[in-house]
Formats: structure tokens, sequence, C-alpha cells
């Protein structure tokens, strides 16, 4: 080859390295970011790992997911400081709704919490339905003065389901809080399960996380009440209302609610676990309410998670956005 064709190639060649290495950094520096306030539950069992890969690689956004209960992953989206919320606490929901912070809300998934404790079952809840169980823990605690409780005791939707069951086993939260076979981790899941395990107590967990430590072999906790109505346990997604706090990335939270809701997404849901755990952690929700079926886990759903008889009142969606509720 000649000298002048040599020089020439290695010119192009220089120049297409420069101009896509270029291109390339464009790109990454010029990525868009979507900020998603959650609860650990979601985060801890690694369903939101394997979403965000897989939503990473569909869209040029950069999703990240800010993990903490669901009462302070509220005062996030209050403030303005996150895009979109994923969460499961209905009550909580329509508050935020009604405050006018949130927009947009679509039921993703649901599982179930489920009450643990150790394998010699100290109260005997084994076989008793919820109410029964939190009346016989309370016994076992009262009678035998030691730790039978822990809570997460840090307003997260597992907190607030708790204080939502002892109603209705007619207790006073605020006075058995206090009593001293009652304790409170005042964290995230995790911790409170292994702060249980650690006492010997019992503690009402979402079944996702429960079965991660179980099968890792980080607690030997048991479990002894599950799929129930009312331990049911439904997440939601809503994106930060864009009138209230101008500055979110509200295209980029529709983006993710569609994504979430899309089949690709919902199969993700209902796979993810069952290669690990032997079944799935999470059920896909988004067909089963489409279907309108009469199925019992689909009026247990409205009954539970629903607001006015909808996942999300028209006031509160985005009339640009009707396919999200067609």
């Amino acid at each position: 080859m000649k000298t002048w064709i040599k020089v020439l190639t290695i010119a192009v060649a220089a120049t297409v390295l420069i101009v896509g290495g270029s291109y390339a950094y464009f790109q990454y520096f010029t990525r868009t970011r979507l900020l998603v306030s959650t609860t650990t539950s979601l985060w801890e069992t690694g369903l939101l790992n394997a979403t965000e890969q897989a939503f990473e690689a569909k869209y040029w956004i950069d999703l990240g997911f800010i993990p903490v209960g669901t009462g302070q992953a509220i005062q996030q989206a209050q403030g303005g400081n996150v895009d979109a919320l994923l969460v499961h606490s209905p009550s909580n929901e329509t508050q935020f709704l009604q405050g006018g912070d949130g927009s947009c809300r679509k039921i993703i998934a649901y599982n179930f919490f489920t009450i643990v404790g150790p394998a010699s079952d100290p109260a005997g809840i084994n076989g008793s339905t919820t109410t029964d169980a939190l009346k016989k823990i309370v016994d076992y605690g009262r009678s035998n003065n030691t730790r039978a409780w822990v809570s997460r005791g840090d307003g997260s939707g597992t907190h607030t389901k708790e204080k939502t069951l002892w109603a209705k086993a007619s207790y006073s939260y605020t006075q058995i809080s206090q009593e001293s076979w009652y304790a409170s981790a005042g964290s995230g899941m995790s911790a409170t399960l292994n702060m249980a395990n650690e006492f010997g107590a019992y503690t009402l967990s979402d079944i996702g996380t429960y079965l991660k430590l179980a099968k890792d072999h980080t607690i030997s906790l048991v479990q002894y009440l599950a799929e129930t109505k009312d331990l049911l346990n439904v997440y939601s997604v809503m994106a930060v209302n864009q009138t209230r706090h101008p500055s979110v990335n509200f295209s980029n939270a529709i983006t993710f609610i569609k994504y979430l809701i899309s089949d690709d997404c919902q199969q993700l849901i209902d796979n993810y676990g069952k290669d690990e755990y032997g079944e799935s952690l999470f059920h896909s929700a988004v067909q089963l309410l489409k279907q309108n079926s009469t199925s019992q886990i689909v009026q247990w759903i409205k009954d539970y998670a629903f607001i006015n008889g909808t996942e999300c009142p028209p006031e509160y969606r985005d009339p640009r956005y009707p396919e999200l509720y067609s």
C-alpha cells in the first residue's frame, strides 16, 4: 500500500473513533434520569434490580430507586424530590392523591403478608385465623413477660397493615406498643425479621422478603399464616404531580408506569423467584383487573386497594394518557 493511502486510512479510522467516541460520550451524559421512591420489601427481594435492568435496556433512561418505608417514600414524593412512587399502602396512597401530590395511580402486583415466628410456636398460633393468632401472641407475651412480637415500627406499608390487624383484633395499638412483650425495630423488613429471629418472636412480613431470607438461611423463622383476605398486600405506582411539583420528570414517570403495566414487565413480575424459591414472590395484577373477572382475588383487591370503586379516580388521572386505563 502506498504511503499516502496508509495515511488516509489511518486518518479516516481516527475520525471514526473520535466521532463515535464523542457520540457515545454525548449519549451517556444526556441520558435522562428517573428517581423512584419505593418500599424496602420490593427492593430487598431483588425484583427492582431485575426491573431496572430490563427497563434501562429498553429505554434511554437512568432509573434509580430510593428504598425506604412507605411513609418516608411518600414524604419524599410530597417534597417533589422524586419523580414516581412505588408503594403498598392503599390508605396512605389515597391521602397522597387527595393531597394533590400524585397522579395516574396503577395497581401493578400483589402478594400476601405473612405472620412468621419460631419453629417451636410458643404462642400456639399454627392453624389460627389472623385475629386469633394475634390474641394468642399477646397472651403469650404478657403471661411470660418475654419479647413476643417485633414490629417494623417505621411508618411503612407493612407497619400500616400491622396497625390495621391489631385494630381488627380489638387492641389499642398505642397501648400494646408500649408493653414489654412488644418490640419495635424502626427499620426495614430484613432488619425486622433478623430481630424477630434473634428474640425468638413473631412478626408480620411481606412474603417475598421472608422467603428470600429463609432461603438464604439468614433466619430460621417459620411461616404460619398467609394468603387470606386480611393479609393481602397490593403494590401500586404513581407519578408525582407535575402541576404541584414542576421540577419532576413527569414524562419519564409515565414511561415507567407504562412499562410496569406492559405484558413484558407483568411476566417478569409473575416469574420472579420461581427458579430460586420454587414459587413467585409476586403476582401480576394488571390483566386480572383489566378482565374485571369475578374471581375471589380480584374482589379482594378491589375491596382492599380501590379508591372510590376504581384504582385511580378520574380526577387524579392525566387526560393526556387515557391508554393507561383503557
